[in-house]
């Protein structure tokens, strides 16, 4: 497993790269953002994906009965 310092160091050394490179290809600010964008909105994208499963896979909640409502009313 990698630590988390130079976890965030490769990436900003790979975001730098990225950016180098698109802009010296031709690409716009306004197109390397959208770019981003469209990055950001694929993995928020997968990230619901991932969640759904969880919430799937997650036991349902419990039911109190009566006398454990009381007992909470009387703990207010």
């Amino acid at each position: 497993m990698v630590p988390g310092m130079l976890d965030v160091k490769g990436t900003k050394i790979l975001a730098k790269s990225l950016f180098k490179e698109l802009r010296g290809n031709g690409y716009s600010t306004n197109q390397i953002l959208s770019l981003s964008t469209e990055l950001i909105d694929l993995v928020t994208q997968d990230l619901k994906g991932d969640h759904e499963g969880e919430v799937q896979d997650a036991p349902p909640p419990a039911v109190l009965d009566d006398k454990a409502k009381e007992g909470w009313r009387a703990a207010l």
